[in-house]
């Protein structure tokens, strides 16, 4: 049995996609809430047999009365949006939970692989190394994925599905004008990931047990939002209509203006998948997914 915290969300629901397509027994972490009406997290699991749903509270208990029955601990769940404002629900989500999974799992001789967010390297000031050392670690300061099933985020969703819902309306895609020096409006550059390479390599990692480290996964190639929204224009057969905006009051100075994975480390333990092109990946994401009536996988 494999567990999967956050396995509703969007990174969790596609490994749980991934990992019932191979007949394992999945059981989620996670809580399914409200949602607007046809982006409810439930719907991200619905195609998919599993086990079943434990809320977070319960997994202690769950942990001690399924001993030696969980064959690895899949950790996708944490408060991911880069403008949470309460602290002590973050900690407890992203920390205290990680560092009690990691001592539950080290106890039982358990493997754990433990998803994190490029938002932890901040502005990226700091670099984008996947150093392991503490104080290359402590040095960071946390301030794009994109693929099926992150329709419940809401503002957190990709830049993707944010712009095909603006163009597929009528209108124009949005982007924010550059408050940088330097750096022209629609020029700010992220490595856009396609979620089935996070997948992908979460099954190698599954597959080989015993590579452990800490890994960046990427596309490797930094790609402008101007890049991304052509992309799409292409994929949806319209050519493009983009107007620039100003960038939000609470994300001016909280923006990454430039991320890019060295994937070195990665190549080094023995991962050797081509990873998506932004044009692949996005011509699929808008033409298999977000073009049909049921978007979800």
């Amino acid at each position: 049995m494999y567990l999967v915290t956050g396995g509703a969300g969007f990174i969790g629901s596609n490994l749980v996609a991934a990992l019932a397509a191979r007949g394992a027994e999945v059981m989620v972490v996670d809580r399914l809430r409200h949602g607007e009406p046809g982006r409810e997290k439930w719907r991200n699991l619905a195609k998919h047999t599993i086990a079943g749903i434990l809320p977070p509270e319960e997994i202690e208990d769950f942990w001690a009365d399924t001993a030696g029955a969980i064959d690895a601990v899949l950790h996708m769940g944490a408060i991911s949006a880069t403008t949470a404002t309460d602290g002590d629900l973050v900690a407890a989500t992203n920390v205290t939970l990680p560092h009690w999974l990691w001592g539950a799992c080290a106890e039982r001789g358990v493997p754990l692989i433990y998803a994190s967010s490029a938002a932890t390297y901040g502005d990226g000031a700091q670099g984008f190394e996947d150093d392991l050392r503490p104080e290359a670690l402590a040095a960071l300061r946390p301030l794009n994925l994109y693929g099926p099933n992150e329709y419940h985020k809401g503002r957190m969703a990709s830049v993707v599905f944010h712009k095909f819902n603006e163009v597929a309306g009528g209108g124009a895609a949005r982007l924010f004008r550059s408050d940088r020096p330097g750096i022209a409006d629609g020029d700010q550059k992220r490595d856009f990931v396609h979620v089935d390479d996070c997948v992908k390599v979460m099954l190698w990692l599954l597959d080989n047990p015993g590579v452990s480290g800490l890994f960046n996964v990427g596309s490797g190639e930094a790609r402008s939002f101007l890049d991304l929204v052509r992309a799409m224009s292409a994929a949806m057969g319209q050519d493009d209509r983009i107007e620039f905006v100003d960038m939000p009051t609470d994300l001016r100075g909280k923006y990454q203006y430039f991320t890019e994975a060295p994937l070195a480390r990665l190549r080094a333990a023995g991962y050797a998948a081509p990873m998506t092109r932004l044009e692949e990946g996005v011509g699929s994401y808008v033409r298999d997914f977000l073009m049909q009536p049921d978007p979800h996988r």
